[in-house]
């Protein structure tokens, strides 16, 4: 009885959600331009649960490329009104268009001047009568029994909003850089730190010439605390890499080891990756190719630094 209700209520959110297709017109369209174009914030307000999803709705716009705040209705008809400029557009959350709340705030946020566009169920509400754009619902029946708590509309509200964000923040090219600067921390942000965010360059670069003796390339690993050294030509070029693993296979067989020049033992033409690769993307070279380093190169094959498992082991990526 349980599984058949709740399978029940899913059903509900998901017509609810289908119903809006048919609903995405020129006024959307304007909608977008709008945000497009705005000078100021997208201020989001809304009251109860449906002011919870204007939060989410207004974190979105903000963390894709559209400066926002969220804004409590009641808290603005007593001063936090002052957060609001004329150069902003207000964004209304209300399933009936009649909330108290939100009505009240409307004479004061249009004298400031603020363009409002509003997510409503009705445009001939009062509030989609007083906005400049409407973002009509339509009627939607709530998943619950009583159909009273808010629900299918609330879901409904939240997936028209996420097809604003997204639909604005497609238009806006919005770049990997920029979407990581507003996401430092977390998942998110480990997924889009680039190679050269966490290599190891300048002082902590381990690099040496192909013609050096080896223990000069171990005293570099030494000092570098690497696991690996970089070997270049006399143009600079990378030629190969040395790694710990390579000591080990070849001490036993080479007793005067030390004093051959480092090439005679590098592993020669490495997997390389670059500066301004993903490091997740440098971290699957890694898994894949069961190696611990992996040299950074620019355009022209010049190591510019290092990539260490144990940097991605420090970012949280392993």
């Amino acid at each position: 009885m349980d599984i058949k209700y709740a399978r029940t209520v899913l059903l509900s959110e998901i017509k609810a959600i289908q119903s809006l297709s048919g609903r995405i017109d020129a006024s959307f369209e304007k909608a977008v331009g709008m945000l497009l174009s705005c000078k100021g914030r997208v201020v989001v307000t809304g009251m109860g649960k449906t002011g919870i999803i204007g939060e989410k709705i207004s974190a979105t716009l903000a963390s894709t490329g559209t400066p926002s705040l969220f804004l409590h209705p009641a808290e603005a008809y007593h001063g936090d009104l002052g957060r609001l400029a004329k150069n902003d557009i207000v964004l209304l959350l209300s399933n009936s268009g009649e909330t108290e709340e939100v009505v009240k705030l409307l004479p004061a946020v249009k004298k400031i001047g603020a363009v409002v566009i509003a997510m409503t169920g009705s445009a001939k509400s009062t509030i989609g009568k007083l906005s400049d754009v409407v973002l009509e619902t339509g009627k939607i029946k709530e998943a619950c029994p009583w159909d009273i708590v808010p629900t299918a509309s609330t879901t409904a509200m939240l997936a028209l909003g996420d097809a604003l964000a997204l639909t604005v923040f497609k238009h806006r090219k919005f770049t990997r850089e920029q979407f990581a600067l507003y996401h430092p921390g977390g998942e998110l942000g480990r997924r889009l730190l680039k190679v050269k965010e966490i290599m190891r360059s300048g002082k902590l670069h381990p690099v040496i010439r192909e013609d050096r003796p080896l223990k000069d390339a171990l005293v570099i690993i030494t000092q570098k605390r690497a696991g690996a050294v970089n070997i270049i030509n006399k143009s600079g070029k990378l030629v190969g890499i040395f790694t710990d693993g390579d000591l080990r296979r070849h001490i036993e067989k080479s007793p005067d080891i030390l004093t051959r020049p480092v090439k005679s033992i590098m592993t020669a033409n490495p997997l390389t990756t670059t500066a301004n690769s993903l490091a997740v993307e440098a971290l699957r070279i890694l898994k894949e190719k069961k190696i611990d380093e992996l040299p950074v190169v620019d355009g022209r094959k010049r190591p510019v630094g290092m990539l260490d498992v144990q940097d991605l082991l420090d970012v949280g990526l392993v």
